[in-house]
């Protein structure tokens, strides 16, 4: 799976990258902001995103969601606060509150991995928030 890190913090962008990379999916960029997010959806469209909601630019990150929705790429929200998350989710499967464990982050990979890949009947982990369960 092609994922897109959307994430202002470098170091926990690197850390999700890695976590990516280990668990046997492909990095197609990490963006820091708005502008950079659709460079890097338009260079290489990725199957799936990560997006934090406070970027550089501010809270574009749910901008960014809604840009990933629109062009039906699934996504979910990383977030410290998911309270700041809109209503609905802005078209995200759900959402990962930070801090998040590597066991977490693993398991929730794992979930998204199959939803992707239209496995239905897998149970989400205890690590992400679903858009239908707010």
């Amino acid at each position: 799976m092609k994922v897109m890190i959307v994430e202002d913090e470098m170091l926990l962008a690197m850390e999700l990258e890695s976590e990516v990379e280990m668990a046997g999916h492909q990095v197609t960029g990490t963006a820091m902001n708005r502008e950079k997010a659709r460079d890097l959806m338009e260079a290489q469209r990725p199957d799936f995103a990560f997006v934090d909601v406070h970027l550089q630019d501010g809270q574009t990150g749910i901008d960014v969601g809604r840009d990933l929705a629109s062009k039906g790429i699934p996504y979910v929200f990383v977030s410290g606060n998911i309270k700041k998350i809109p209503k609905g989710f802005a078209g995200a499967l759900g959402a990962i509150e930070k801090p998040y464990t590597v066991n977490g982050m693993k398991n929730a990979l794992s979930y998204i991995s199959a939803i992707v890949v239209g496995d239905e009947d897998v149970a989400p982990p205890a690590s992400l928030v679903l858009a239908d369960d707010v």
